[in-house]
């Protein structure tokens, strides 16, 4: 009973840290379609890796097919022409793209790059919504 009352009250810890913007809220989206060489040298090369390091961890990945139905949190978005195309997303807005796999050095560097960006676009959101003015 004991440990019921333990995990209820975590996911209302989590819920409330997220609410706040003290969690992220990153999404790494690959846009993907079946027979795509590209996509297939990026699962041989990142996919197993992706979810155990600094930056997966940050952007947690979703994989979604160009053909299928747009989920409805990406319907908004401009429809990637070639995959893969990995957008990243922070607080349900695009932060940016990596279009195509341009090799691992340059695909850690690229999504390195991106994430700083989502950081620091959530921290200046963080300030005005908390009415402080953002240095310049």
């Amino acid at each position: 009973m004991t440990s019921r009352y333990t995990s209820i009250f975590i996911v209302f810890v989590l819920a409330i840290y997220v609410q706040a913007g003290k969690l992220s809220a990153m999404e790494l989206i690959m846009f993907e379609q079946e027979s795509c060489e590209w996509c297939e040298v990026w699962d041989q090369k990142i996919s197993g890796v992706y979810p155990k390091t600094r930056e997966g961890k940050a952007a947690p990945l979703r994989r979604v097919d160009i053909f299928d139905v747009r989920p409805k949190d990406l319907v908004n978005i401009k429809a990637p022409r070639f995959t893969p195309t990995f957008v990243l997303f922070d607080n349900g807005q695009e932060v940016g793209r990596i279009r195509g796999y341009p090799g691992e050095d340059f695909f850690w560097g690229m999504l390195e790059q991106l994430i700083q960006k989502g950081r620091k676009n959530s921290a200046t959101l963080n300030k005005v919504k908390n009415g402080t003015k953002p240095a310049s």
